[in-house]
């Protein structure tokens, strides 16, 4: 199936910034989950951000949002892990910048202010993540410094429906737990494309897939309205290979996680090993072994 080059935008991004009729209200919406805000449309100015267009091939990301003049917010929407994103952020809010801040401005005495910028990524990947729930370009440094004179933290958050079934913001924003839920229906029927498929075989996938959800009322009015450029979207972006990769390495990480689970409850049942210990031993969480214990 090849790689469809035309297709710049993701779902993610379309449903949350760039669709012509509701995007600025559901990036709106997400807005207000993140924050715990009751803004409007009425009451705020959203005005979306885009790197240069010398630099745009090069560099993008999801979702750049100027709120009030005030707040730039970089959403980035990630199936796969990467552990470089605090670093793409620092690119991509640095070109973003090079459109907002006048070349003179900065060889001036007097300060320039520019819009705080926050950074979050949605991950719906389905390797469940090890890390926090933040990133911060400081764990890259080669020379690590106890408080870093260059920092910059991501806010990152899980939303995969089977890794987290009750994330506060997926509760807070309606639009957003209807994204998973449409992307759990892509997921499973993804999961039944053999390897290469033929772009028929992409399409029927992808149509079945938005047929159901619509018919579960999941996103409803926008698949009605954009069902097909959905499907390009999808075909676009979809990598067979990586998908399979994924699936195999979460079967292996989940063998080994069952092998440390009887190791652990042996362990504990022998009473020689301390709980810290028996983490060491393992690679299990001090929580996850005292509810073992329990």
């Amino acid at each position: 199936m090849p790689e469809n080059r035309e297709v710049k935008s993701s779902v993610f991004a379309d449903l949350f910034c760039d669709d012509e009729i509701d995007g600025k209200k559901n990036f709106l919406s997400l807005y207000n989950a993140i924050h715990g805000t009751n803004l409007t449309l009425e009451d705020t100015v959203l005005e979306r951000k885009v790197i240069p267009q010398a630099i745009y091939k090069t560099f993008n990301n999801d979702i750049s949002m100027l709120v009030n003049g005030k707040l730039i917010v970089l959403v980035e929407h990630q199936s796969t892990l990467n552990k470089n994103l605090p670093l793409r952020f620092l690119e991509y809010y640095v070109h973003i910048l090079y459109g907002i801040v006048p070349h003179k401005a900065r060889y001036k005495d007097k300060l320039y202010k520019i819009p705080t910028p926050e950074f979050y990524v949605f991950y719906n990947g389905q390797r469940k993540p090890k890390h926090s729930d933040t990133l911060k370009l400081s764990d890259a440094f080669i020379e690590p410094q106890v408080n870093p004179q260059c920092e910059l933290t991501v806010q990152f958050a899980d939303i995969n429906l089977k890794h987290e079934q009750n994330l506060p913001i997926l509760q807070s924003c309606d639009i957003l737990k209807q994204y998973c839920e449409f992307m759990k229906i892509i997921f499973r029927y993804q999961s039944e494309l053999k390897k290469n498929p033929t772009s028929e075989e992409a399409q029927n996938c992808y149509e079945k897939a938005i047929h159901e959800a619509i018919s579960k009322n999941i996103l409803s009015e926008y698949l009605t309205r954009k069902g097909s450029e959905v499907i390009n979207m999808f075909i676009g972006e979809y990598d067979y290979d990586l998908d399979m990769q994924v699936k195999a390495e979460e079967a292996r990480e989940q063998g080994a996680h069952d092998k440390a689970i009887e190791a652990a409850t042996n362990l504990l049942k022998m009473q020689v090993l301390t709980i810290e210990q028996i983490a060491q031993v393992t690679g299990l969480s001090i929580e996850e072994l005292k509810t073992l214990n329990e």
